[in-house]
C-alpha cells in the first residue's frame, strides 16, 4: 500500500486555539482530540495589535519574551510583560494578569479582557545542542528543539559576521526557514524553497510587504542540506556577537507543504494540491508588494474561508471579504476571490499545515468540509 502520511493525527504537532481574554490568570487548553505541549506559540488579538511569538527554546521569564512578526524589535530586552505567558502545559499554556507591554510606546495584547484572541501552536519537543568544533557539523554552535517526525525545529545561534553554517536539527533539508535577530532590531529574513527558481540567492521578509530581493548576504547563495543551513554576512542573520533564532520546516507528506502558485485574478481561482485538508494556510505574493495572509479552520469553520489576519501587520482581523476567499478542501485549497493580495495575476508562496491527511496510513480517506 502506498504511504500517504506518517502523521495520521496532525493535532499531535499543530493546533489552533481561540480564546477570550480575561485580564487575569487565563489557562488556555487546546480543544483537539490529542494533548499537545506547544514549543512555539504565535498569538494575536483579533481586534488588532502586534503578533506575539513565544517559544520554549529561549526560555526567558517563562517564555514571556516575545518575538514580533509585525515589527523588527529585538526580543530579549524589550518584549516581556511580567505576567504574559507564565507557563506551558501538557495541552496548552497559561497567561498572567498583565496583558501588555508598553515599553517604547508600543504594546502587545495577549489577554485583553473580553477580546477574542487566536494562537497557532507547534510542537517540536526533543532538545538538541551542537558543538560545531566537536561534531564537525556546521561552523557555529547551535541549540534548539526538534521534531523530525513533524519536520519542525527551533534553532538558536550567535552570529560571527562571516559566512557560515548552522545545524538545524532535522534529518531532511528544511523547505522554509524564518529567522529573527533576538538582540538587535533587524527585519525577519525568510528562506522559502519555492521563492524563485534559485531560492538560495533570494530573501523575503516576514515582517514586511516587500517583494523578493536578490542578495547573497542572507543564505550565502547555498541551499540548506540535510544537516545545516547557510548564512551570509548580512546583519539580519549573522552579525558578530548578536543572537539569533530560526523556525525551520521540512515538508512532510500528509501534514505540511510549502509551495508556490500562480494567481489568475478570477473568482474561479487556482486549485492548490496539498495532499491534506488544511488547518492553516499562509500566503504572500513574491513578485510585488503584498501582505502575509493567514487563514485557518478555527476562525472560518466552513467554506468560503474568508476570515484572515495579516501576519506582518497590526490591523484587526478581516472577516467576510467577498474578494479574499478560498475553500479548504479534503486534499488542498481553491482560491475563490479576485483580490490581488491572494489571487491577483502574481506569483505566490504559501505555508500550509494539515487538519487531516487526504488518506491516512491505513488507506482511509478524509471527508470534504
Amino acid at each position: 500500500m502506498a504511504a500517504y502520511t506518517t502523521i495520521d493525527n496532525p493535532e499531535l504537532y499543530f493546533q489552533t486555539v481561540l480564546y477570550t481574554g480575561n485580564g487575569g490568570t487565563n489557562a488556555i487548553t487546546f480543544d483537539g482530540s490529542e494533548n499537545m505541549q506547544p514549543d512555539w506559540i504565535w498569538g494575536r488579538d483579533r481586534a488588532g495589535d502586534r503578533h506575539f511569538l513565544a517559544d520554549s527554546v529561549r526560555g526567558k521569564k517563562n517564555t514571556g519574551y516575545y518575538l514580533l512578526s509585525s515589527n523588527n524589535n529585538e526580543s530579549d530586552t524589550n518584549n516581556a510583560p511580567p505576567d504574559g505567558i507564565t507557563a506551558i502545559g501538557t495541552d496548552g499554556f497559561t497567561l498572567g494578569a498583565n496583558s501588555s507591554n508598553t515599553d517604547g510606546g508600543w504594546s502587545i495584547e495577549i489577554n485583553q479582557n473580553t477580546n477574542l484572541h487566536v494562537a497557532w501552536c507547534w510542537k517540536a519537543g526533543t532538545s538538541f545542542s551542537n558543538d560545531a568544533s566537536a561534531t564537525s557539523i556546521g561552523s557555529s554552535d547551535s541549540t534548539g528543539s526538534v521534531s523530525d517526525t513533524a519536520g519542525f525545529s527551533i534553532v538558536t545561534w550567535t552570529g560571527t559576521g562571516s559566512a557560515g553554517t548552522i545545524k538545524h536539527g532535522l534529518s531532511t533539508a528544511p523547505s522554509t526557514i524564518i529567522t529573527f535577530c533576538r538582540s538587535t532590531g533587524y527585519h525577519h529574513s525568510t528562506f522559502h524553497h519555492k521563492n524563485t527558481s534559485a531560492p538560495e540567492t533570494d530573501v523575503v521578509y516576514f515582517n514586511l510587504t516587500n517583494a523578493t530581493a536578490d542578495d547573497s548576504g542572507f543564505w550565502n547563495d547555498t541551499l540548506p542540506t540535510t544537516s545545516v543551513f547557510s548564512v551570509g554576512d548580512d546583519n539580519s542573520v549573522n552579525q558578530s556577537s548578536e543572537t539569533y533564532l530560526a523556525y525551520c520546516f521540512a515538508e512532510k507528506q500528509g501534514y505540511s507543504k510549502f509551495g508556490q502558485y500562480e494567481g489568475n485574478n478570477n473568482s474561479d481561482g487556482s486549485y492548490i494540491h496539498l495532499g491534506f485538508r488544511p488547518a492553516l494556510v499562509i500566503t504572500k505574493a513574491i513578485d510585488t508588494t503584498s501582505n502575509w495572509l493567514m487563514f485557518d479552520n478555527k476562525r472560518s469553520t466552513f467554506n468560503d474561508v474568508d476570515d484572515y489576519i495579516k501576519g506582518n501587520q497590526t490591523a484587526a482581523e478581516d472577516t467576510g471579504s467577498s474578494d479574499v476567499q478560498m475553500d479548504f478542501l479534503s486534499n488542498g485549497f481553491k482560491l475563490r476571490g479576485n483580490n490581488d493580495v491572494v489571487n491577483g495575476a502574481e506569483t505566490y508562496i504559501y505555508l500550509a499545515f494539515a487538519e487531516s491527511p487526504f488518506v491516512n496510513s491505513k488507506g482511509v480517506p478524509n471527508n470534504a468540509r
